[in-house]
């Protein structure tokens, strides 16, 4: 920290907007992972020009940089592991344009989900990615990650809905990608790069939105299943009947357990549920609906519950939203973290994944819960650990890695939709090992003096991604 950097900062920003308070830097050391490490400033921009004079000060500096949402990433995406200047762009908050004749919406980075959906709903609209953190997440940072969530088996991730960018570049340019229209084959797709690349290579500041007209109306079928396989068999039967649905969501018994536990939402108490959410026209509904009961019943369900009812449908949804703060209540000493936590399989290995996680969890005596959105075989695993032993972290750690070997042996992939940063580094490396040269290259080449997010994803050099730590572990 230098007293020219910090006077730089504030005369770009204004004082008010450039913080080196040790609360700031405490309230930005760590987001919703397990990670956490202090930046040297806080700063929080305005504008595109604003973020642009930073990066050029940093870039000439060499100072690291890390762009900065809600802070809802759950991989360690914007903890500062190399120091440097978080840069928050929560200001930059405006809806600019939403053009329903041309199906796009305009907005800068910092706009909240929940806020946009809103606005659009009004119109007939929505933006129908449905992170679990649609509350607080910022459009921006769903962009930097590729964020998907429960309704991406119908409607797509992030990605299939940006059609352009602004972004300021490593080095300081201000770069307009993309279009308007809703087709676009000119040149490199350079959009689509920046999408899912987590603050590596540039900072997003304008973002053009594809809308989607929102379903006429929507209703869930809730099925129980005293076998976890069968309930993964459903899915897949679901899928292959043919019909895509808007989401199935899984959840095994620990999940049952403590959600049931903290949220008193009255889940049966099997081995595993599925709920399924179907939408369209009311005819469709009804249709689809009948046709999900019958497959939850001849594959092997022993019960099966449909509701239209608003009042029904949200205690399901908030239920299955829970399971993660509900895992911490499960056991006295445990803390629910975000490890293995989104892998995606093939659809049809469903089955095989929730088994296989199963008996690793019965192997190692690691206690997690599974469930995830199925429809589309992307998966969760939240581990219990106890956050202050070591033996516990590692233990974790182990099982982890049985985990995505698991995954990647049923030919999936190592995370789905919160993508990498720090806590899947080395299984991502793993997987992506034959392009890990050349994504590299495309790195040193757009951000040579590596100011962008540094340490993350493929550059990250600790091994063991239990470093960096938020919790006291007592016991080294």
């Amino acid at each position: 920290m230098t007293d020219e950097a910090l006077s730089e900062l504030k005369g770009i920003v204004g004082k008010d907007w450039c913080s080196t308070s040790v609360a700031d830097l405490y309230d930005y050391s760590f987001d919703s992972s397990i990670h956490g490490c202090r930046p040297d400033y806080v700063v929080r921009p305005s504008s595109t020009i604003e973020v642009q004079k930073i990066v050029l000060y940093a870039n000439e500096k060499k100072i690291p940089i890390v762009p900065r949402g809600a802070g809802t990433a759950m991989c360690g995406h914007t903890v500062p592991i190399k120091g440097g200047i978080i840069i928050d762009l929560t200001r930059m908050c405006e809806i600019e344009e939403v053009k329903v004749e041309d199906l796009y919406c305009r907005v800068q980075p910092g706009v909240i989900y929940d806020k946009l959906n809103k606005v659009l709903s009004k119109k007939g609209f929505w933006f129908p990615t449905s992170p679990g953190s649609g509350e607080i997440a910022t459009i921006g940072g769903m962009v930097a990650t590729n964020a998907s969530g429960m309704r991406a088996i119908k409607y797509g991730a992030t990605r299939d809905h940006v059609l352009g960018l602004e972004f300021v570049s490593p080095t300081g340019e201000i770069i307009r990608t993309g279009t308007r229209t809703l087709k676009n084959s000119s040149g490199y797709q350079i959009d689509r790069l920046l999408v899912g690349s987590e603050g590596t290579l540039g900072i997003i500041t304008d973002i053009i939105l594809k809308l989607t007209m929102k379903p006429q109306t929507n209703a869930m079928v809730l099925a129980a299943f005293e076998n976890i396989h069968d309930a993964g068999q459903c899915v897949a039967n679901i899928i292959s009947k043919p019909l895509i649905p808007a989401s199935i969501e899984i959840m095994d018994s620990v999940c049952i357990k403590a959600v049931n536990k903290c949220k008193k939402t009255g889940f049966p108490d099997v081995e595993a549920i599925v709920t399924v959410e179907v939408d369209g026209a009311q005819c469709t509904v009804e249709q689809e609906m009948k046709i999900v009961d019958e497959i939850c019943r001849k594959s092997n369900a022993t019960m099966v519950e449909s509701s239209s009812e608003k009042a029904t449908m949200n205690r399901w949804t908030e239920g299955r939203k829970s399971i993660l703060p509900s895992l911490s209540r499960y056991g006295d000493e445990f803390v629910s973290v975000a490890l293995a936590d989104d892998m995606a399989v093939p659809i049809s290995k469903v089955p095989d994944a929730v088994v296989r996680f199963h008996a690793i969890s019965k192997e190692t005596g690691t206690i997690f819960g599974t469930y995830g959105h199925s429809a589309d075989g992307n998966l969760h695993t939240k581990l219990l650990v106890n956050p202050t032993s070591a033996a516990s972290w590692k233990a974790a750690e182990e099982t982890v890695g049985k985990i995505f070997k698991a995954v990647l042996d049923l030919g999936g992939t190592v995370t789905g939709e919160h993508g990498v940063a720090i806590s899947k580094a080395p299984y991502m490396m793993e997987e992506r090992r034959d392009s890990l040269e050349f994504m590299k290259r495309i790195k040193r080449a757009l951000d040579p003096n590596n100011i962008m997010n540094p340490g993350k994803s493929f550059d990250w050099d600790q091994g063991s991604v239990i470093k960096f730590l938020r919790y006291p572990v007592r016991d080294k």
